[in-house]
């Protein structure tokens, strides 16, 4: 994998949660279980995808990324998730420079599953 297809995750009309991680990561690999099984569980209700950022750097391009496991949250109509006052979770919003729209938001750090499912939650997955 050498690049991540925004435009046809988005296309797919689902929530979208991009983990950037690596395999040898600790906390990546304590998130690893979590991934999967809601990966698994959420399948045709939000997109729950890993990203090895250590074997595929260049897949990270476009992103903000500083270090990992990064998740970058997206909802189901393309948009950055922006999280409700109930979620009691440290986001980082970026923005464009030059007309300060709101183009990613991201966690830094690991999520444990209550967290993910909190977020898809606030998502709109039930």
């Amino acid at each position: 994998m050498s690049e991540i297809d925004l435009d046809k995750l988005k296309g797919y009309n689902l929530p979208l949660i991009i983990d950037f991680g690596a395999d040898s990561c600790i906390p990546c690999k304590e998130m690893a279980p979590v991934l999967k099984a809601l990966n698994e569980q959420m399948q045709g209700k939000a997109i729950i995808k890993f990203v090895d950022v250590w074997k595929y750097g260049e897949a990270a391009n476009g992103f903000p990324i500083q270090v990992i496991p990064t998740q970058v949250l997206i909802n189901s109509d393309g948009t950055p998730y922006v999280p409700s006052k109930d979620i009691q979770i440290n986001f980082t919003m970026y923005s464009t420079r030059d007309t300060n729209e709101h183009v990613f938001t991201v966690h830094q750090g690991g999520l444990t599953e209550d967290q993910m499912r909190l977020i898809l939650n606030d998502m709109g997955v039930n």
